[in-house]
């Protein structure tokens, strides 16, 4: 519990008169806190106030005479509303830009500001949010709605806008100025009770606030009656650390229920880093989730380092070959759809950072949000300890430093990997091509430089990323929730949003628990990266948490994901005439849908990696000739041998430093289990 308060419900049981209970904290009599719940007026609700930080006592006991009158006591850990509470110690230094949300300047250096109360409506002209006047007259383009509880409100929008742990958020929900908001006691006609947390994508390193949040002014999501709320650092373009993305979720979410009363349920709502998002804290912190809708989605972010990386270094092979290379060839080695992926991420100079392709942006200590100021910026020469906005160095409270840099260790890794092994086998390459494109690709250093050496990771670092989580390995808090994955399919795009990214989560599930059975695959044609039925994904999956909701059986929670799917909830494709496919969709591409939309691959799947796609550093195997279709010659392969010193990838086996999720919950604060 965070912010010095926190919501309780007391059950009362039936030998003790509701007006008997007494409830102290710390020996501070609260009693006059607590109301009866509408629903239950034996079950007594009340909001604690004026915790101190630490450990607090809440005691609960019945008055009366005679001996055996019950008590009760509970121990309350209260954390400051600034955080943190388990992402480990505050990054420093941290840029405060609350000013980006009309907020003023920070009151703090935990960039606090005061919270702010606004309204909008939503225009039936201009089909968007207007600024509204709650002293002024009723506009005369005032949208109304009905929700799916079948109320018909006002489309008039309630916006808080505040700071909790660092962070900007913002809570919106239908409510017109003037009438009752809901509180933990009352229910309103606009809020339906249930809520949708929204994760905002990109991926770059921290050390500022961030001046966006994943969106709470969404008709889609309002109107229906949903209650939405986000914040900047659930924002991966602001801070790729879905630790601290957890913990703030969390931290809001607490608030909410606070102010408003508790939710039914709360779906996770994210596009490519916000997909990692609700990927990552449905597995790690499971609760804060009920349900997740991972929109062009990813798996996490650990496990796409490498494959992303590999476009530098695959164009850089390619522009020093002396081989010939047709467009397709280039395809075959990259394994996407087209080959334009590359250019198109990797897309500015190695002496540049402005605009930088994010797959660059994962290792480039300089590629930092132009929040920072460049005189706070690493260089290895002018400022060796300044500022380096790398993913590893981003997770520094989860991976610790390398004693021998100071630095975080790196994750990356491509020592072993056989580039364009697949398009080898299939024919599409010689291995004149094959065996001078490996020799040439080369790795990076710590610090993004191009080096003829393959790159190595951190066996420490590559224990720590699968044990703590950082990892998608579909198991944790994954395994009992609903998930519908849903993109629009732009594989033929110069765009790494790709339809494989589905499926590696699915096989993770499968690897973890047996099967996939509560994710369900939707595909509909591009280009455009956000999927137009997003809305269509919310209603299926409240319809889907509310038959769980329901369920009272002693089925497990895994269970009654499973036997609660409504019929809606299957693998479907849209085709580009809108008609509407329900079939089964593997990997492979069979039927319809598989036509439609086939699945390709990226430079690791390219090169004999499973579709998980979850192995960052491969174990190693000799170079053996029944690897390749092609009968090669003794000589070829010692020439493979010699481009391989240390053995090829074997992925019939686990990844280097790979193991199950040491558990959920983890913390990372100093004193932390």
């Amino acid at each position: 519990m965070t912010g010095g308060e926190v919501l309780v419900a007391i059950a009362v049981p039936p030998t003790v008169p509701a007006h008997q209970v007494h409830v102290s904290v710390d020996g501070r009599d609260i009693s006059d806190a607590f109301a009866p719940a509408p629903e239950d007026p034996r079950r007594l609700v009340g909001l604690v106030e004026g915790l101190s930080v630490g450990k607090n006592t809440l005691q609960v006991r019945a008055d009366g005479r005679g001996n055996g009158r019950p008590t009760a006591t509970m121990e309350l850990t209260n954390h400051p509303i600034t955080g943190p509470v388990f992402s480990g110690p505050h990054q420093e230094p941290f840029l405060c830009e609350t000013e980006a949300f009309g907020l003023g300047p920070p009151l703090d250096d935990d960039c606090s500001a005061e919270t702010k109360v606004e309204y909008f409506y939503l225009s039936s002209a201009t089909e968007a949010f207007e600024p509204f006047d709650p002293a002024g007259p009723r506009p005369d383009d005032l949208a109304r709605t009905t929700t799916i509880e079948g109320d018909t409100v006002d489309s008039i929008v309630r916006r808080e806008t505040g700071t909790i742990n660092r962070a900007v958020y913002e809570i919106a929900f239908l409510h017109s100025p003037g009438e009752p908001a809901p509180d933990p006691w009352t229910s309103t006609p606009g809020w339906n009770g249930r809520l949708v947390y929204t994760f905002g994508g990109g991926c770059n390193a921290g050390f500022h606030q961030g001046a966006s949040t994943g969106g709470v002014l969404n008709a889609d999501l309002l109107e229906p009656g949903f209650a939405v709320a986000s914040s900047s650092q659930n924002v991966f373009g602001n801070r790729c650390n879905d630790v601290t993305s957890a913990e703030t979720a969390m931290m809001v979410k607490e608030h909410f229920i606070e102010s408003f009363g508790a939710e039914d349920y709360t779906i996770g709502y994210g596009c490519s880093g916000g997909a990692m998002q609700v990927h990552l804290v449905a597995q790690n912190y499971p609760g804060i989730l009920d349900g997740i809708i991972p929109l062009c989605s990813y798996a996490d972010v650990a496990s796409l380092i490498g494959p992303a990386s590999d476009c530098g270094l695959l164009e850089r092979a390619f522009a020093a070959s002396e081989q010939p290379w047709s467009p397709e060839q280039m395809t075959a080695v990259s394994g996407f759809g087209t080959w334009d992926v590359c250019p198109e991420e990797w897309s500015a100079p190695r002496e540049t950072f402005s605009g930088v392709g994010f797959e660059i942006g994962y290792i480039l200590p300089q590629s930092c949000n132009p929040a920072i100021p460049e005189e706070l910026i690493y260089d290895p020469v002018t400022n060796p300890d300044g500022v380096r906005c790398t993913l590893q160095d981003d997770w520094i409270n989860v991976l610790g430093t390398d004693p021998g840099t100071g630095f975080a260790p790196g994750l990356l890794d491509n020592v072993g990997v056989q580039y364009g092994l697949e398009a080898l086998n299939q024919g599409v390459i010689s291995f004149e091509q094959f065996v001078e494109f490996n020799e040439l690709v080369g790795g990076f250093d710590i610090d993004a430089n191009y080096v003829a050496e393959r790159t190595v990771a951190d066996a420490q670092a590559l224990e720590l990323a699968y044990a703590t989580g950082r990892v998608n390995s579909g198991g944790g808090g994954l395994a009992t929730l609903p998930i519908i994955d849903l993109r629009s399919y732009t594989d033929l795009n110069p765009d790494i949003h790709d339809f494989v990214r589905s499926f590696s989560v699915r096989e993770r599930l499968i690897e973890a628990n047996g099967h996939a059975d509560n994710q369900v695959i939707w595909v509909e044609e591009g280009p455009s990266v956000l999927p137009s039925r997003a809305p269509e994904a919310v209603r299926v999956m409240d319809e889907w948490l509310r038959a769980i909701t329901a369920d009272t059986s002693a089925a497990s929670a895994a269970e009654k994901v499973v036997q609660n799917k409504p019929d809606e909830a299957v693998d479907t494709c849209w085709t580009p005439y809108d008609w509407k496919i329900v079939q089964p969709i593997p990997y492979e591409g069979s039927g319809v849908c598989g036509e439609l939309y086939p699945a390709h691959a990226d430079p690791r799947i390219a090169a004999g990696a499973p579709v998980a796609d979850d192995i960052i550093k491969c174990a190693l195997k000799p170079v053996e000739a029944a690897d390749y279709v092609e009968s090669l010659t003794e000589g070829q392969l010692d020439r493979l041998r010699e481009v391989f010193p240390q053995g090829v990838c074997n992925y019939e086996v686990p990844g280097i430093g790979e193991q199950p999720l040491e558990d959920t919950w983890l913390d990372y604060s100093r004193s932390g289990a």
